[in-house]
């Protein structure tokens, strides 16, 4: 594969990323800001970018705004929550098209950065708040976010088995907060944690596309500067050796069962064996070819869906499925043989390879776009490490049986959720 070169400078408060490629006929900027996760904050957090990217300033309504961006040959601006182990992470990401591909002259570049520094540091207020209006209509966009999560039943039962799971952990926090935190929030102490934050969060800006790098270093210098700082760090967390595997059965209106299950890997982004993890996850769950794929969905017919994923910043793995009510401790005991044979080293070398061939294939796919090729490279600022993409892909490809049963054996079991109807068992 192409080599990615990303060079990184520090700049006034934050890392500047440039990449250089001619790979995109846009050129991408995503601003990323990451705090330890926190009940006391995550819900401004959650609230904040949105009322960001609604008016500036200059801008004073959500109309105007989109209209500059129509005028800007339709550039895209748009932003975005993540939970990253224990960090809650805000970006704001803007997309304008490369005046080399016009036959206008308007230098695009330096108005997509002259845009990006409106929107984060010249926002919309009066006197030492928020523009009201903006922030009371975010409000109720946040409060429908959240309840959204409790009309989809896949996602409510991941967000209830991580609550079970990493109950006392900052894990367990929703990324879009917490409902009975919303109404709290005002004009004026949003506006005050948005000075906090841009004062202590870690802050990364990328900068994709057709570009030089002196051009870039030079206008983001000139047009984005904040104080230094020494961002907050959070501790890892291991948790092992539970004495009795968590079972929670929660009982709603619901025809098909959600059963999620949550692992604990001990393993995270950046340690050694986490290659090895990565391709245990595709052969166990990852994909269409894998163990619980084939065994619990096809074989046994005993699931509409069943996958499994990693946290990869806090050292989780997740199986999720959708089983008929009854069938609960037949799925369950399926997919403990399945772990119980990847213990064992019950898999073939072509299950190996092909499962090699479909991550690599995913990365390449994913670094397709400049968004996804941020999301990669990003894992080594939030596990504060330095694997370029090259490393990761030859790293996964050299993973042997033996590692992966290493890192299977090093899994631990640790909650078993089941949202399950009341016409269960009938």
């Amino acid at each position: 594969m192409d080599s990615i070169a990303e060079k990184i400078s520090e700049l006034q408060g934050y890392k500047l990323h440039v990449i250089e490629t001619e790979k995109y006929k846009t050129n991408t900027f995503v601003w990323r800001m990451k705090a330890p996760l926190t009940k006391e904050d995550v819900t401004k957090r959650a609230l904040l970018p949105h009322v960001l990217q609604s008016s500036s300033a200059k801008y004073s309504s959500t109309a105007a705004l989109r209209s500059y961006l129509d005028e800007l040959y339709g550039a895209t601006l748009y932003v975005d929550l993540s939970k990253k182990g224990e960090y809650h992470v805000m970006s704001v990401s803007l997309e304008i098209a490369n005046e080399k591909f016009l036959s206008d002259p308007t230098p695009l570049l330096q108005k997509g950065f002259e845009l990006l520094s409106e929107i984060l540091t010249k926002p919309n207020t009066s006197g030492n708040a928020f523009d009201k209006g903006t922030v009371e209509k975010e409000k109720r966009v946040l409060k429908s976010r959240i309840q959204s999560v409790y009309d989809d039943k896949m996602r409510y039962s991941n967000v209830r088995l991580l609550e079970e799971m990493c109950k006392g952990e900052p894990y367990a926090l929703q990324v879009n907060g917490e409902a009975e935190d919303v109404d709290a929030i005002t004009s004026e102490n949003l506006y005050e944690y948005f000075q906090k934050a841009f004062l202590e969060d870690e802050m990364d800006l990328y900068v994709i596309g057709d570009v030089k790098e002196e051009e870039v270093k030079q206008l983001a210098s000139q047009l984005l500067h904040f104080e230094n700082r020494t961002p907050k760090k959070t501790q890892r967390q291991d948790r092992t050796n539970k004495e009795k595997v968590n079972e929670v059965k929660e009982t709603q209106d619901v025809k098909q069962g959600k059963l999620n299950i949550g692992y604990r890997t001990n393993i995270v982004y950046g340690d050694p064996d986490y290659f090895a993890l990565q391709v245990f996850n595709g052969v166990f769950g990852g994909f269409s070819h894998s163990k619980l794929f084939i065994n619990v969905r096809e074989k046994a017919s005993l699931a509409y869906y069943a996958a499994s994923r990693l946290e990869s910043h806090k050292g989780l793995m997740i199986v999720v499925s959708g089983i008929d009510l009854k069938n609960y401790d037949q799925a369950v005991g399926i997919i403990n043989e399945q772990m119980a044979a990847m213990q064992k080293g019950d898999f073939t070398d072509q299950e190996l390879e092909q499962t090699k061939a479909v991550i690599q294939n995913q990365i390449m796919e994913t670094v397709d776009t400049a968004r996804g090729l941020t999301e990669i490279l990003y894992h080594n600022v939030v596990a504060d490490a330095n694997i370029p993409l090259d490393t990761w892909i030859a790293e996964m490809n050299k993973v042997t049986k033996e590692e992966i049963v290493a890192v299977a054996n090093k899994i631990q079991l640790d909650t078993i959720y089941f949202l399950t109807g009341t016409e269960a068992g009938k």
